[in-house]
Formats: structure tokens, C-alpha cells, sequence
């Protein structure tokens, strides 16, 4: 781990090491109302204007981001919507030069924006978008009815 993560864009070749790190690091049972898959990747991947981006350590996948054009309605949104970076390259600010590349492409391809969802006890990657110009601007409240026992 002491040589330079490279920056990169995300190709077929990285899926399988982005699904694996993904399973590794995301708790989707945090945030019911999406999941980590092949198909998440594949979308963004596969999107216009895709910014994704792979973060190298040599060969080794040290971390990610998923973003691409279209959020809800607004065509003229970019959405980063995953970020990941392994454990053991946490905290060498790997994220936020993931964060900056996503956003950089998506701006390039005519974003007016970029937004990201961040679950509420996520303090690290709340404090990631801070620091990389995010605000926080809308708070949704996911109600859930547990099937009666």
C-alpha cells in the first residue's frame, strides 16, 4: 500500500472487484428501499454520461464511485449514488478524490447539480460530502410497516 492509488474510469473488467467490495463495506439493510447488485453497478455503468470510477492500488481495488446522468425527474441532475473505499485505504482521502472525479464528469456532461443520499447515522460519509461542497438540503423520513406476527 505505499505506492500511488490511481485514479481511473470504470470499465467491465473492474465488476466483479466492485460487487465484491460492495458486499464487503454496505449494510443494505440500513437503507431497505435499495440493495447492492451487479444490476446497480451495471446501470451506472452502462448509463450516459457514466462517472465511474475505480481508485488502484497496482491491481488491487482500493476503493469506487458509481454516478451517472438522471435523477427522478430531473434530467439535468448528475447522481452520485455509490462510493466505497476499502477498509484498509480508509482515511488516505481516496473518497474524496472519487468524489471529485464523479463529480467533475458528471458537471463536464452538463449536470446543473450533483446529488447523493446519505443515511442519517452515516457520519463519515455525511462529513465526506461536506467537505467536498455537498449541503444538506432535503430530509425524507422512510416509514416502515413490519408485516403483523
Amino acid at each position: 500500500m505505499s505506492r500511488e492509488i490511481d485514479l481511473a474510469p470504470m470499465t467491465a473488467t473492474h465488476l466483479a472487484d466492485v460487487l465484491a467490495l460492495g458486499r464487503r463495506v454496505y449494510d443494505t439493510s440500513v437503507k431497505p428501499y435499495t440493495s447492492w447488485s451487479l444490476s446497480a453497478i451495471a446501470r451506472h455503468l452502462d448509463g450516459e454520461a457514466s462517472a465511474c470510477w475505480v481508485a488502484l492500488d497496482g491491481d488491487h481495488l482500493a476503493g469506487f464511485v458509481l454516478g451517472s446522468m438522471g435523477f427522478d425527474q430531473r434530467s439535468d441532475w448528475g447522481n452520485l449514488e455509490w462510493i466505497a473505499s476499502a477498509p484498509e485505504y480508509q482515511g488516505k482521502g481516496i473518497a474524496s478524490r472519487l468524489v471529485k472525479a464523479c463529480c467533475t464528469t458528471l458537471t463536464e456532461a452538463g449536470a446543473s447539480a450533483v446529488v447523493t443520499d446519505v443515511e442519517s447515522r452515516n457520519t463519515a460519509s455525511s462529513a465526506l460530502m461536506r467537505r467536498n461542497g455537498f449541503e444538506a438540503s432535503v430530509s425524507v423520513t422512510l416509514f416502515v410497516r413490519e408485516r403483523p406476527r
